[in-house]
């Protein structure tokens, strides 16, 4: 499914930060340390990327933002489109996010761009 195919793209703002993704086997250190993640985020992000993460994957990711701090969260891969040559990546990735820190989700308004 492509992002124009997605019904609900328009949840998905664009990230405006580097981010750095993994498979998600570790716990998050809020969940360490008893903290309970927000597992109700409506819609989620989309980012470029030239590494292609399969559908209905489940990534850790670490968001850089310009104030030199960066978020913890965990996403799931609800899209994922091919970008012609000489696009800005090889990807266009929508990731619904599915835990994040309470105060985290406020910190990521400043780097999401809105359709």
């Amino acid at each position: 499914m492509t992002r124009d195919e997605h019904p609900d793209r328009k949840t998905y703002p664009r990230l405006l930060a580097p981010v750095y993704f993994t498979k998600a086997w570790r716990p998050l250190f809020f969940l360490r340390r008893g903290r309970k993640p927000v597992d109700d985020f409506s819609g989620g992000l989309c980012i470029y990327t030239d590494e292609e993460p399969k559908r209905g994957a489940r990534l850790g990711m670490e968001i850089f933002l310009p104030d030199g701090s960066s978020v913890l969260c965990r996403s799931k891969v609800a899209w994922v489109e091919r970008l012609p040559a000489g696009g800005p990546a090889r990807f266009d990735v929508g990731l619904k996010l599915t835990a994040i820190h309470p105060l985290d989700r406020e910190r990521l308004s400043g780097v999401l761009q809105h359709a």
